[in-house]
């Protein structure tokens, strides 16, 4: 047994211990990951590149794009990584820094959806005052919040995870450094504080849903009472996508984060992890460009100038 001040390493979960499975893992994240790469950084592009995307909408999904980069980065790479050099280690500052920087993207994450949905609440209940409402100051202002409250959310829990006694070993049932799988290692109550702080910061998120949940209440009852077939049409498909990423992160980190000792076993946690770590930042692009036209006809035109430019 050894305790936290003279741990150097963490041990990471291992997908298989047959080299050939190993690198079947390999390619399979490299292929999701590079996925997660093309896509959102095609939207980034096309939105940065497109003056007709310079709206609150898009402002705030160029955010969403660069927050899904950086959450995936900072755990597939190390794991990738690991399945290529047959290791499991990860040095015990560099889990540190995974917490840190995916508890930061993650939550600023959940936030900026948060302020996406007021935005479609404005845009669609609202419509006369929108201009106003969501000027580009505002729409500053509130993206700088989401990433504020994100960083903070991330140093409390970081510190507080890293400040508590280990002594159950080194290895976490992970294929990155989880808070929940790190507190598993404590070999002592002080553990319960940081539980305390994860029932907090859900009671916030749910409190974050309760607002989404009613911001699409009003939206939905709002979008059927339009006249027109094609306003309705538009709307939903904004807003549907919207709603299908809210309701995966919110579901399957919620379920990671508070479920009971009694539903844990490594095959169920790898799947939840995989599915609020893993695949939000890959389908994200395709949910939030599959149903919209706008970006679409931003990605051709981009498309289009890149092969003038190239003749």
């Amino acid at each position: 047994m050894s305790n936290s001040s003279s741990l150097s390493k963490f041990l990471l979960l291992a997908f298989a211990d047959m080299q050939e499975l190993q690198l079947l893992h390999f390619s399979l994240f490299l292929g999701i990951y590079l996925a997660a790469l093309l896509g959102n950084g095609i939207i980034i592009t096309a939105v940065v590149c497109d003056h007709h995307l310079h709206t609150p909408m898009y402002f705030f999904l160029l955010n969403l794009s660069l927050l899904d980069l950086g959450s995936i980065t900072a755990i597939v790479p190390k794991s990738m990584a690991n399945s290529l050099w047959d290791t499991r280690a990860i040095s015990y500052p560099g889990c540190a820094a995974q917490i840190l920087l995916f508890v930061f993207f993650i939550s600023a994450e959940y936030s900026l959806l948060t302020v996406m949905a007021y935005d479609r609440y404005v845009a669609i209940c609202r419509p006369l005052h929108y201009g106003t409402i969501m000027g580009s100051r505002a729409c500053v202002k509130m993206a700088a919040a989401a990433w504020a409250s994100g960083f903070l959310n991330a140093l409390l829990h970081t510190a507080n995870t890293f400040s508590i006694p280990l002594c159950q070993g080194n290895t976490v049932d992970q294929f990155f450094c989880e808070i929940p799988q790190i507190l598993k290692l404590s070999c002592s109550d002080n553990y319960l504080r940081e539980v305390g702080f994860i029932v907090v910061g859900a009671c916030l998120g749910f409190g974050c849903f309760i607002f989404i949940v009613l911001s699409y209440v009003q939206i939905f009852t709002a979008v059927l009472r339009m006249p027109s077939e094609q306003g309705r049409h538009k709307a939903f498909s904004m807003c549907l996508p919207h709603l299908a990423v809210v309701s995966l992160l919110i579901s399957t980190s919620f379920f990671a984060y508070l479920k009971p000792h009694s539903l844990s076993c490594p095959a169920l946690d790898l799947v939840v992890a995989v599915l609020y770590s893993v695949v939000p930042p890959t389908v994200n692009p395709l949910i939030y460009s599959m149903r919209n036209k706008e970006l679409k006809d931003a990605l051709r035109k981009l498309i289009q100038l890149i092969q003038v430019q190239q003749q």
